[in-house]
C-alpha cells in the first residue's frame, strides 16, 4: 500500500482546507491522507479551538469520515453526536471541539480513495448546497495535486534508473527531465519541487562528466525550462502548454538561451545546453 508522504500532502490538504472554508462559509476545516496503516489520519486543522481532532485516524466505515469514504460520495448530518445513521467511536473529539454539523467528502484519486475532507459548524443547522459544492471543489483541488505527486514520483523513478549502464535508457531520462522540470512548476509542496528540481540537475550532471571547470552558462530556470521542451521535440505551442506560459514568451525565452549559449538554432541551442551541463 502506497504512504503518503507527511511533507507532500499536508501543504496540498492545508491549501484544500483554505479553499473549503473560504468558499463555504464553513468556520471549521479539517482533514487527512490515508496513512500506511490503511486509516485516514487528521493531520491539518482550520478554524479549530483545540487540538481535539489532531492525529485522530479514521477507519474505513467509522464515523461520518469512514461511512464517506465507503460510500465514495459526501455525507452530512446536522447533529453528529444523536445521528443514527453513522458510528459513534469519535464522539469524544468531535465535543470537545464543540461540533454539530458535519460533512464530510472523500478525495478519490483513480477509484482509490485516498483521504477525507470535514467542514463543520458548532451549531445544528442543516448544511446546504453551497456548503457540499464547496466541499467537492476542495476535494477535487486535492486530488488533482495528489495527481501531481504521484507522476512526479513516477518519473523520480525513471531517474533514479542506471542509465549509464544502458545508453539506450537516456531518451527516457531526457524525456523524464523535461517533464519533470515542466511539473515543477505546477507542486505546491516546496520540499517536493527542491526535490524535483534536485533529480533534474543531477541528471544533467551525469550526462556531461567530461565537462571540465569553465564557467557555467547563466541560463534562467525558465529559459532551461523551455530548452528541456524543445529538446524532447516540442514546438513552441506545444511547450508553451506544458509550462502554463504564452507561445510569444517561449519564443521569447528561447531567443534569450539562444543568445547566450552564443547559437543560431533550436537543434544547436540543445546540442549547447548539453554539452554546458544544463540538460541530460
Amino acid at each position: 500500500m502506497r504512504v503518503e508522504s507527511e511533507s507532500g500532502g499536508s501543504v496540498d490538504v492545508r491549501a484544500a482546507l483554505s479553499r473549503l472554508r473560504r468558499a463555504s462559509g464553513l468556520p471549521v476545516a479539517f482533514g487527512g491522507l490515508r496513512s500506511g496503516t490503511g486509516r485516514y489520519r487528521i493531520s491539518e486543522l482550520a478554524g479549530t479551538r483545540s487540538a481535539a481532532l489532531h492525529g485522530l485516524a479514521i477507519r474505513h466505515g467509522n464515523g461520518l469520515g469512514g461511512k464517506a469514504a465507503v460510500l465514495t460520495r459526501p455525507f452530512a448530518v446536522t447533529d453528529y453526536h444523536s445521528s443514527p445513521v453513522i458510528s459513534h467511536e469519535y464522539d469524544a473529539a468531535v465535543a470537545a471541539e464543540g461540533l454539530y454539523s458535519v460533512l464530510a467528502v472523500p478525495v478519490v484519486v483513480r477509484r482509490r480513495v485516498r483521504g477525507v475532507l470535514y467542514g463543520a459548524l458548532r451549531h445544528p443547522v442543516q448544511l446546504g448546497d453551497r456548503s457540499l459544492s464547496a466541499a467537492m471543489a476542495a476535494a477535487r483541488e486535492l486530488e488533482q495535486a495528489l495527481l501531481l505527486q504521484d507522476e512526479a514520483q513516477r518519473l523520480l523513478s525513471v531517474t533514479r534508473q542506471p542509465a549509464s549502464a544502458d545508453p539506450s535508457m537516456w531518451e527516457e531520462v531526457r524525456e523524464a527531465h523535461g517533464e519533470l522540470r515542466a511539473l515543477a512548476q505546477r507542486i505546491a509542496d516546496p520540499a517536493l519541487r527542491r526535490e524535483l528540481l534536485a533529480a533534474c540537475g543531477r541528471l544533467a550532471a551525469a550526462s556531461s562528466p567530461e565537462r571540465g571547470t569553465e564557467d557555467p552558462v547563466p541560463l534562467a530556470p525558465r529559459e532551461v525550462d523551455v530548452l528541456a521542451c524543445v529538446a524532447t521535440g516540442a514546438t513552441n505551442a506545444v511547450a508553451a502548454e506544458r509550462l502554463g506560459l504564452r507561445p510569444e514568451t517561449v519564443k521569447s525565452y528561447l531567443r534569450s538561451a539562444m543568445r547566450k549559449l552564443g547559437v543560431h538554432s533550436r537543434l544547436q541551442a540543445v546540442v549547447a545546453a548539453r554539452r554546458a551541463g544544463v540538460l541530460p
